[in-house]
């Protein structure tokens, strides 16, 4: 009996083993033990005339004003009812693996970001982690905002602190199982400063732009959370919405992209959601962009000039059919 125990013993310290190397190798120990995360910081970002209205519109331009208001679907516009922006919402796109739900940054105590410190803003904005210490999903392009400036960053905590409190409670993110595991593996700790994007140089300046506002998210079609290879910026990617279900544009020099475009239907289209006589689905977020400088828009379009082309038809004028550059199916995939 002694010698079987010790057979018994053995043979769960070697699945132990096998079990911690499994993990160690695959998805690693941070779905079980908590995301990376600094200890939070005293810093506090003074409200200035200058931040208050960069804040404004990089809070329109990054995406934060629309995902964290709820609108009005129906109306021309998606216009968010008076007094409530920034209340927050839940998020409205398709396929997403629960219920996500953007919430209330206004100054409310009790239901929205009023107790929030500013490096608990600084934290979430660019690092992943939620003021309560948990992993954001990553529908928070905080991946993106990791290389946002300290300027940036304080310009939209001094902003968002303005705005009026809304009292309106937001339901906590439910994510199904195993992704509110999974996504704990994603944030990493930024103690290093970001300083100002170089904008004498428009092609860098344009990258930095482009990286901010989150393009790549639905520009860059992905499988199984990770970017193909060679598909950067080449759309391909479905969103389904109140705004109705479009496919993303192949943004890259390529004839099948948008080297038909110049400087100025460039920053027409982002303006006012138009190219030429064709009008562009209301998921692309033009409603936003529309608040970006000329000068902005036209280095964003300087970079996207020297992206790789990329060969990849999109056309959501065609039914649906699977492509085998994206794994998935839109209107000209059997095109590709």
């Amino acid at each position: 009996m002694r010698r079987f125990g010790k057979i018994l013993l053995y043979a769960f310290a070697a699945i132990c083993l096998l079990v911690a190397g499994t993990i160690t190798l695959t998805v690693g120990w941070r779905p079980l033990i908590g995301p990376k995360a600094r200890k939070l910081t005293d810093r506090k970002f003074e409200s200035t005339p200058a931040r208050l209205q960069r804040g404004a519109r990089l809070a329109r331009t990054t995406g934060c004003y629309f995902c964290h208001s709820p609108h009005d679907y129906k109306a021309p516009g998606q216009p968010v009812p008076p007094g409530h922006e920034f209340s927050g919402e839940e998020e409205p796109y398709a396929g997403l693996p629960g219920r996500v739900f953007a919430p209330n940054l206004t100054p409310d105590p009790e239901t929205g970001a009023g107790n929030w410190t500013d490096d608990q803003f600084a934290r979430a904005i660019r690092e992943g982690i939620g003021h309560d210490g948990r992993a954001l999903f990553p529908m928070m392009p905080y991946r993106h905002f990791r290389n946002m400036s300290d300027e940036d960053l304080a310009a939209i905590v001094v902003y968002i602190r303005s705005v009026p409190s809304v009292r309106k409670q937001v339901p906590p993110t439910e994510l199904m199982f195993p992704v509110k595991y999974l996504i704990r593996s994603a944030p990493e700790p930024l103690r290093e400063t970001v300083p100002e994007p170089d904008t004498s140089d428009n092609v860098k300046w344009g990258k930095y732009l482009l990286n901010r506002s989150g393009c790549e998210d639905c520009h860059t079609p992905a499988s199984k959370g990770e970017d193909i290879e060679g598909m950067a910026l080449a759309g391909g990617v479905t969103l389904s919405s109140p705004l109705g279900t479009a496919t993303s544009a192949n943004l890259t020099p390529d004839a099948s992209g948008i080297s038909y475009y110049d400087g100025a239907l460039f920053i027409e289209a982002l303006r006012t959601g138009m190219v030429k006589a064709r009008q562009l689905n209301p998921t692309m977020p033009y409603s936003e962009t529309k608040y970006m400088t000329d000068d902005e828009l036209k280095a964003m379009f300087a970079y996207l000039r020297t992206v790789a082309s990329v060969k990849h038809r999109v056309d959501n004028s065609l039914p649906p059919t699977y492509c085998k550059l994206c794994q998935s199916a839109h209107g000209g995939g059997d095109q590709n």
